[in-house]
């Protein structure tokens, strides 16, 4: 790999470029954090207004979810057989 970085003319900054205003390291602790992208279908961005009401419409669902979870789906005990099976021996070939 080159080490070396060569330098012309015009590897200046244009003009009209201004960073006179920029602030350095503003979304360093974002970046560091880690985001998830979630691209929402057309017809359900409609419905929301921004990543607010997205989230608060998640939140009301994931609490509906565990609020309203049927008992039988999450039986009392774990479901143990009522006896072993047994073997069974190979059945023979009819001699003819």
């Amino acid at each position: 790999m080159n080490q070396h970085v060569q330098q012309n003319d015009s590897d200046e900054i244009r003009p009209e470029y201004d960073f006179s205003h920029g602030v350095r390291g503003k979304h360093y602790e974002a970046y560091r954090a880690g985001t998830n992208v979630v691209f929402l279908d057309p017809d359900v961005a409609k419905a929301f207004g921004d990543s607010a009401s997205v989230n608060h419409a998640l939140r009301l669902l994931l609490q509906l979810a565990r609020t309203n979870t049927p008992s039988a789906i999450q039986p009392a005990k774990p479901v143990r057989p009522t006896r072993r099976a047994k073997k069974l021996k190979p059945v023979r070939a009819a001699r003819g």
